[in-house]
């Protein structure tokens, strides 16, 4: 396809600097499919991006369509990404293994393509993507192969081309992308001897790019643009170790790989780990006599050396060898001290000293004596910059050591070398490998030994000499190397031996061989494509709904990913087995156990008989559901699946509700009734000040469960034991309910604000408050016993003092006292009676008291001591301190009491008062008052000051009832469920308060988890452990919890904080920040007062702790109920579990003992089979493994323990009851439970590592071992996973047989788990101690430093404390083990030193 008009136009407005080639290429790329054949340096790169941009208008969003950049390796997809990224306004995408492609689904991919226009990936990743139909051809406008001579073979290049493009090509598909190909040589091969053979490989590559290959006339095109290196041959004669030395030191290394082969067969390892070590040792020995022989004794030490000193390394962290390194390092220790003992022993000996005597004593060959010289040619050259290629690894590394050894002070020269991350000696990452790369552009390294993974795609303009120390494997090596040197005058330097006619030879063709393949190309450029062979008629499976391809090549590397997806261990990994019969042609595939698919049989050619098995197995996969329609295994559908709804938009802000119980309109009816609760305070210390009853009237009758609070307050100076009852009701006119809600406005502003500018804001602001709906309940003070209570309506008027002059200014003075007299206060002359029990302010410092009485003896002339002793007289201490003159100094003075101040008295813990604050009373002047409230007591204040603290209980409580009836009023109207215990579940941690839902949590979660792994387990009987696993963590994770809570509005219920006093709104005051907005919940009336922000693992935490709270009160199908209604829709009605088990139990499983010691007599023995059976165990007869029992035994085990330690430990703190249940359900636990009564000894595996650690971690220790109670959690040992697995597939197969009934699963499992953990034998884990320590003497925890190597976990840990550091490093099998131990140590160095120093 030609892309439309412009084109001429487009190269002569963007593109005025091209060259006349790449120009000329580009229009035969616009034609047509195009290779462009072009040296090194040529601007291959830019003639594609200028492809690009002509093809742009067809690539920009909202274009379906994209391009397709492909590169041959990682690094040059940042290159080649960043390039067109550079000179292209389209966005680009850059897309490599370590992204975790592998594992992305098709929405990701949509996602991907409708991003970005242009996509830069290695060709893997493409033609994954084609086979899974996540992408299509018909969708890729421009597809572009950079490196395009490795279209060969199996390469993905060619696997693109055939399986796919010409594919649809023969089924005339005219929407097909345009094809372009970069390279520097279209044939990877040797040097071929005639013309016709070149074109005969250049054909090959053109058909199946069906492309043409474009290239220069001739050299001196592009000689005026890119600079040619100039070819020199270095001939060397070779000059090798003295033949009796290299004998004497090959029979010391031959007597040595004996001996230590001999040593890991001591070693007690697993066969195939074996078998590695001995393989390793053995391509160990052949890399040291490699190096003696090409390059010398003194290099072979240095390669010693160098592996020595590395598997001493991995050995430093003291743990235990399970893969023979100890062996290995030896190994190389011992050939250091045979080589060094042929290297002069003098000090002052050195490499520079003689180098002509040095390679005729053999400490390095004719060969690295000639690299050095070729080097010290140049030692005039400034700015070298010289990469020098060889073949092995190991002879860069050498290498690097001698010229680092020689070079600096000869010419100040610095080496480095660049080995491959997938190297199995000395691998570098490729953050090291770039590291490198940068130093070598700006000159801080010189010269760079490489392997050949730097002949592609390496640009550094300033390279001016490269080297091939070893020769050329193919001429695109040869060209592709001499293209590194891109300065102008530089060199490329060919080193040959002279002997070796061979080399001499192919390095004479290389010469000539590029001018004849452009030779070829040029002639024969007007012939078109030859059609490609008979490829496309391999057979496939097509997937109709997508298109998505499997083929026979395909085939096996597909059922492989699938099985690698299956639920696998330490000791096992599932994988296909063939059984391949040559007389029958026949192939029998057994797949794992956990494959509903055990066996596939296929006949047909021997040659392709294991993929034919392969390929009929994908397709009864995929028609079974294993595979999806893309050709992908559904665990990662579902993975992708769980991974999305985890990504979904959460917005942290939530309403905070407000019960509508306490809040009404604020138009006030000519007479209301009121539903009345007395609210007795009784303190449990004495004190002056007594405390009063508080009459609660509410518009509404509350619920029978909320009549009646029982509470305990923490007050200052003990507990405060709150109770209620409901007493009647009354009716109260509107002038009534006006007096009673100014009362209490005015006295909560004093107690909270304790500012008399501020008392009657609100009175005024209710006024402006628009209608919007108030707190419409009320709190009074009262007089009587409690059989005569009534209201105090004298103490309310009290509240009319300043605002009414009708009312009669005395206080009953002439019953109580026989006369009452007058004093001066700032109000006027008063009656004292009306200051006796009154509120009064003192302007002069804006305080307010409280004032009990008159001090008869003490007046204005009095005197008093001072703080610092100074005694002086009232009067002179006001005049001194305040500046005011005491007028009327003869009236006696007042007993007054500062204001009580309000806190939150439901705070757990909260510090007791002894005593009193030596300034909380005060004599004050009459006349220096100004009386606010008359009458009423200082116990009235008292009193009232706890009310905020319990209003906010009450208000928490009727929430609760309000959650609680959303869902039992319309699904169980006849289940009776306390409120409190609703409360507890919406009451987090954070409210600090004494109850609060990680019990209810703790219950909940294990519940959930039970109830939906038995559904999933009978409603999927045929998906594995895994696919279950996923399916349930997509049900229980806290993002859909979450998420469910936010769909039932559970979030505006949530209490997530502490009570603050001065965010408590005031009953029948308005305030604009305090709103009441309106609600309906499910025809239910509710009130929002703003917002807050909730995590969204708080949400899930009260939803799990809701179950649990619904569990305890109602049983199982009332939590389930609620779990529906809530949106987890669990049914646990007996399902039959069926399955095809054509096994007689009694040949595999010692059934009788496992009846008694369980005291449980199966039904379906096959059931016990399949519990003890380990997915390594592969018969035909035994179709499964017990992983989809562990499964759910894991889940029922820990619902029933979490139930058990739940009911019998009922006054349990939550988070020790957390405690409880990790400590009792943890797999360590389980594991030792079965070492105690032998169940390892009838476990069914084919594992010899699983036996070996089972009896070396688990038996021998346990033999040594303390009780079960101390043991598991001091245990510093990685016990076998497996064992804890099979108490839980015990579990789970109980459970089946027995028709799900869980309390015969815990009567049967107790006598294997018992005894159980106790609270009196509990220890904190080591990782919580130490994160707790931290927290509370503020030490600086950092971050766990986690590795991996050879199957080992290594965790380094680190803690600042006191200007110290300590610092801990362990290893173990795995990381959670690894990262306990390394706690433990740092935990013990920091209790020794805390202990140390309080001495």
């Amino acid at each position: 396809m030609a892309v439309d008009g412009g084109s001429q136009q487009f190269m002569d407005d963007f593109f005025p600097v091209a060259r006349s080639y790449q120009l000329e290429a580009l229009e035969k790329a616009l034609k047509q499919n195009t290779v462009v054949y072009l040296e090194t340096g040529s601007g291959k790169t830019l003639i594609a991006i200028m492809l690009l941009r002509s093809y742009a208008h067809l690539l920009r969003k909202p274009s379906p369509f994209i391009a397709v950049f492909l590169v041959p390796t990682v690094v040059l997809v940042a290159q080649q990404g960043e390039s067109v990224a550079m000179l292209t306004d389209l966005k680009v995408g850059k897309y490599y293994g370590e992204l975790g492609v592998d594992y992305w689904d098709a929405a990701i991919w949509k996602l991907q393509k409708d991003e970005n226009e242009v996509l830069v990936m290695t060709p893997q990743i493409l033609l994954d993507a084609l086979r899974h139909s996540f992408l299509r051809l018909d969708q890729i406008k421009v597809l572009i192969f950079d490196e395009c001579h490795n279209a060969r073979g199996k390469h993905p290049y060619s696997r693109i081309m055939m399986e796919f493009y010409h594919r649809e090509l023969s089924s005339n598909n005219q929407q097909l992308p345009r094809v372009f190909g970069m390279t520097a040589s279209p044939i990877k091969a040797k040097a071929l001897s005639s013309r016709s053979a070149y074109w005969e490989q250049i054909s090959e590559l053109e058909s199946l790019m069906n492309s043409k290959v474009f290239t220069c006339k001739s050299d001196s095109v592009l000689a005026q643009y890119v600079p040619f290196s100039t070819p020199k041959v270095k001939i060397y004669r070779k000059t090798g170790v003295p033949h009796t030395v290299c004998a004497h030191i090959s029979g010391d290394l031959t007597r040595l790989i004996m001996k230590h082969e001999l040593s890991l067969y001591e070693l007690e390892l697993s066969t195939s780990d074996l078998e590695s070590a001995i393989k390793r040792l053995r391509k160990l020995l052949s890399t040291f006599r490699f190096c003696l022989e090409e390059l010398g004794i003194w290099l072979t030490l240095k390669a010693a050396e160098v592996f020595a000193h590395e598997e001493a390394d991995i050995l430093s962290w003291g743990r235990q060898d399970v893969f023979g390194e100890t062996v290995l390092g030896a190994f190389s220790s011992d050939v250091v001290q045979v080589l060094s003992a042929f290297i002069p022993a003098d000090p002052n000996w050195s490499l520079r000293h003689n180098i002509t005597a040095n390679v005729k004593a053999g400490y390095f060959t004719s060969k690295v004596l000639c690299l050095v010289e070729t080097l010290l040619e140049y030692r005039e050259l400034k700015n070298l910059r010289c990469i020098v290629f060889v073949e092995r690894i190991v002879t860069a590394i050498v290498i690097c050591y001698l010229l680092n050894e020689l070079l600096p002070e000869l010419t100040g020269w610095t080496t480095e070398y660049t080995a491959g991350n997938n190297s199995w000696f000395q691998s570098q990452s490729r953050k090291e490998q770039n590291k490198i790369v940068d130093e070598f552009r700006n000159g801080t390294v010189n010269i760079v030994i490489a392997t050949s993974m730097l002949e592609e795609g390496l640009d550094v303009q300033s390279c001016n000499l490269v080297i091939r120390f070893d020769p050329s494997a193919t001429i695109c090596s040869f060209i592709q190397s001499r293209g590194r040197a891109r300065m102008q005058n530089s060199d490329f330097v060919l080193m040959v031996e002279s002997e070796d006619t061979s080399a001499l030879s192919q390095v004479k063709n290389y010469l000539v061989g590029g001018e004849m393949m452009r030779s070829e190309c040029l002639n024969h450029a007007d012939f078109p494509c030859e059609p490609l062979g008979l490829m496309c008629g391999e057979p496939c499976y097509t997937v109709e709904t997508t298109g998505a391809i499997v083929t026979l090549s395909s085939s096996v590397s597909l059922l492989y990913f699938y099985c690698s997806r299956l639920p696998s261990d330490g000791y096992f990994k599932p994988h296909p087995r063939f059984n391949i019969c040559k007389e029958l042609q026949s192939c029998t595939l057994l797949l794992p156990n956990s494959c509903p698919i055990p066996i596939v049989v296929v006949q047909g050619s021997i040659e392709v008989l294991k993929q034919l098995a392969c390929l009929e197995a994908c397709k009864q996969l995929h028609q079974v559901g294993e595979l999806t329609d893309n050709l992908v295994p559904n665990t990662l559908e579902e993975e992708a699946d769980t991974q999305e709804s985890g990504r979904e938009p959460y917005a942290e802000d939530h309403d905070k509700y407000f019960p509508p119980e306490l809040v009404h309109p604020q138009e006030i009816d000519s007479q209301t009734l009121y539903y009345c609760y007395v609210i007795e305070l009784n303190p449990n210390v004495q004190y002056e000040v007594k405390l009063q009853d508080i009459v609660l009237a509410v518009p509404t009758r509350l619920g029978y469960d909320l009549e009646t609070v029982d509470l305990d307050l923490e007050a200052d100076r003990g507990k405060i034991i709150v109770s209620s009852k409901y007493i009647g009701y009354l009716r109260l006119t509107s002038a009534q309910i006006s007096l009673c809600r100014s009362f209490q406005i005015i006295l909560f502003r004093v107690l909270l604000n304790q500012n008399f500018n501020k008392l009657y804001e609100d009175i005024n602001q209710s006024s402006l408050s628009n209608g919007s709906p108030i707190l419409n309940y009320l709190l009074l003070p009262s007089i009587g016993s409690s059989q005569n209570l009534s209201v105090d309506w004298k103490c309310v008027t009290s509240v009319l003092y300043l605002s009414d002059d009708s009312l009669d200014k005395h206080n009953d003075c002439f019953s109580t006292r026989g006369h009452g007299h007058y004093v001066h206060t700032k109000n006027g002359l008063v009656c004292s009676c009306m200051l006796e029990n009154s509120l009064v302010c003192t302007p002069h410092n804006g305080l307010m008291y409280c004032i009990s009485g008159t001090l008869d003896r003490y007046d204005g002339n009095s005197n008093f001591e001072l703080r610092d002793g100074e005694v002086l007289s009232y009067k002179k201490y006001y005049e001194k301190k305040h500046g005011i003159k005491l007028h009327f100094e003869g009236e006696n003075l007042l007993y007054g009491k500062r204001m009580f101040t309000v806190h939150n008295y439901l705070q757990r813990c909260r510090t007791h008062r002894s005593k009193e604050p030596s300034n909380s009373s005060y004599e004050l002047p009459p006349e220096l008052c100004f009386i606010i409230m008359s009458p009423i007591s200082i116990s009235t204040f008292y009193s009232f000051s706890f009310m905020p603290s319990i209003m906010h209980w009450i208000e928490s409580l009727l929430i609760a009832a309000n959650l609680k009836s959303l869902h039992t009023d319309l699904c169980m109207p006849n289940i009776v469920v306390p409120t409190l215990t609703i409360l507890e579940a919406i009451t987090t941690k954070k409210c600090q308060e004494k109850i609060h839902l990680e019990s209810l949590e703790t219950l909940g979660d294990s519940f959930i988890k039970y109830a939906t792994s038995q559904q999933l387990f009978k409603m999927h009987q045929n998906d594995h452990e895994g696919l279950l696993s996923i399916k349930r963590e997509k049900i229980v994770s806290n993002a859909n919890l979450c998420k469910l809570g936010c769909v039932r509005k559970i979030t505006g219920f949530i209490r997530n904080e502490p009570f603050d006093p001065k965010t408590w709104i005031i009953p029948g005051s308005y305030s604009a920040n305090h709103v009441l907005k309106e609600e309906l919940l499910s025809s239910k009336k509710i009130f929002s007062k703003g917002s807050r922000k909730i995590k969204r693992k708080t949400i899930a935490d009260v939803v799990e702790a809701l179950v649990g709270a619904f569990l305890t009160t109602g049983g199982e199908m009332v939590a389930l109920s609620f779990m529906a209604w809530v949106g987890i829709d669990v049914d646990i009605v007996n399902v039959p579990y069926t399955r095809h088990f054509p096994v007689n139990p009694e040949r595999y499983v010692n059934v009788k003992f496992f009846e008694s010691l369980l005291n449980y007599q199966f039904h379906d023995v096959s059931l016990l089979v399949e519990a003890l059976t380990h997915g390594s165990y592969m018969l035909p007869e035994i179709p499964r493994c017990y992983q989809r029992l562990e499964f759910l035994g894991d889940a029922v085990l820990d619902y029933i323990i979490t139930l058990h330690l739940y009911c019998k430990y009922p006054g349990l703190s939550p988070g020790l009851l957390t405690d409880l249940r990790s400590a009792s359900t943890n797999n360590d636990f389980y594991a030792q439970s079965a070492v105690k009564v032998e169940l390892y000894k009838h476990i069914l595996h084919a594992s010899q590592e699983l036996q070996r650690q089972i009896f070396e971690t688990a038996v021998r220790n346990c033999e040594q071992s303390s009780p079960v109670s101390t043991f598991v959690q001091d245990s510093e040992i990685s016990f076998p996973k497996v064992l804890s697995d099979v108490i839980e597939s015990v579990a789970g197969a109980i459970l089946v047989d027995s028709g799900y009934n869980k309390d015969i699963v815990f009567q049967s499992l107790i006598r294997l788990i018992d005894p159980l953990i106790t609270p009196d034998r509990l220890k904190l884990h080591p990782i919580r101690e130490l994160t707790e320590l931290c927290q509370k003497e503020h030490y600086i925890l950092k971050k766990p430093v986690v590795s991996h190597q050879n199957g080992v976990a290594y965790v380094t840990l680190e803690v600042e404390a006191n200007g110290m550091v300590y610092r801990g490093s362990r290893t173990a099998a795995d990381r959670k083990t690894a990262k306990k131990l390394a706690h433990k140590i740092v935990l013990e160095s920091l209790k020794q030193s805390i202990k140390s120093c309080s001495k």
